[in-house]
């Protein structure tokens, strides 16, 4: 079939197939749907320490606003191997980073839209760190729906990938919003987090969600909270492992995926991953993460997960480590490994 007879939207849904993406849609800028959603979830504090959310709050409500004059996004999305096995590290932060996988094809969808118009188009590819509320945008895109635990859930792919969207100034014909939701009477997210993290169905109370208190906590972790994060040394998997769709739908990851687990990670248990990072210098961490998302908690913050998975899981025999790690120059680090101290007992 000639380009002249498809239009440009099924070509450029085509090529985003064609760079790698699973799934791809189109939807119109604007006000978001879920934009008093978000404004409660704020009022009630469940950003924890994430200032940037409530400094973007007018562009985040308004898909326009963050980039002036774009009329379009093209969202797509990247499975990241809902199959492989669970392990102290979510799955998502095992190769390399996302970010730069994710934006490096969006870069390369926008080059082809600009030749394919035959001029330059003004857009910008977003991934996770501009001011959108990208799975408002996936949603009228019809990539899928939220499921109880926040996600976006599609129906042939589960929810285990990477949402991304570039906004452009073109006026494109927007695909049918998603408006099902397929998750029923299921609650067994809601039931299965360790934390209770979940205020009620799609809400997430982000201060008690082991992603946050692992990554984007910078501080102490709350001592109550401890104890359930078990041996989760990087993110949690835990309500979208128990999800029907997940356990149904989820893809296993190409072998020549840049998400395929690096060396540091591996098949490593908790135990022996969090040894390894109490001991790691700042030279040790750029060699080992370099190009990985775990940069974003810091060795110090890193090293706090690894005590406190290490009061959880370990023993006698890892006293010496954490003993170490009392005289690290992080209070941050030396206050949980005193805390793994007293839990194993030494």
């Amino acid at each position: 079939m000639s380009a002249t007879s498809t239009s440009l939207e099924t070509r450029l849904k085509a090529q985003a197939f064609g760079l790698g993406f699973d799934l791809a849609g189109i939807c119109s800028l604007g006000p978001a749907d879920t934009a008093e959603e978000f404004d409660q979830w704020l009022t009630r504090g469940f950003a924890g320490t994430m200032e940037y959310l409530p400094r973007g709050r007018e562009k985040r409500c308004d898909s326009r606003l963050p980039l002036p004059g774009a009329a379009s996004a093209i969202v797509v999305a990247l499975n990241y191997g809902g199959r492989e096995p669970s392990g102290p590290v979510a799955r998502y932060a095992r190769g390399d980073d996302y970010h730069d996988v994710m934006l490096e094809r969006l870069r390369a969808l926008h080059g082809w839209v600009a030749a394919e118009v035959g001029r330059p188009v003004h857009g910008k590819p977003y991934v996770d760190t501009g001011p959108l509320l990208e799975r408002d945008l996936a949603r009228r895109a019809g990539l899928g729906w939220f499921g109880k635990n926040t996600n976006l859930i599609n129906p042939s792919l589960g929810s285990f990938f990477f949402l991304g969207s570039l906004l452009v100034e073109l006026e494109l014909t927007p695909d049918a919003p998603f408006e099902a939701d397929r998750c029923g009477s299921c609650t067994r997210c809601l039931e299965a987090c360790p934390t209770d993290a979940f205020a009620g169905p799609r809400v997430l109370d982000a201060t008690r969600c082991i992603s946050y208190l692992t990554i984007e906590l910078k501080g102490a972790m709350p001592v109550e909270l401890r104890e359930p994060i078990g041996d989760r040394l990087y993110g949690c998997d835990v309500c979208q492992d128990v999800c029907p769709w997940n356990e149904r739908f989820s893809q296993r990851l190409p072998d020549e995926s840049r998400f395929v687990p690096r060396a540091a990670i591996g098949k490593k248990d908790a135990r022996a991953l969090a040894r390894e990072l109490l001991a790691m210098t700042d030279e040790d961490f750029r060699h080992s993460f370099s190009g990985s998302a775990m940069k974003r908690a810091k060795l110090r913050g890193l090293k706090r997960n690894a005590a406190v998975v290490l009061g959880n899981v370990g023993t006698t025999d890892d006293a010496p480590i954490l003993e170490h790690a009392l005289g690290d120059a992080e209070p941050l680090v030396r206050e949980h490994a005193a805390w793994a101290l007293a839990r194993i007992g030494a």
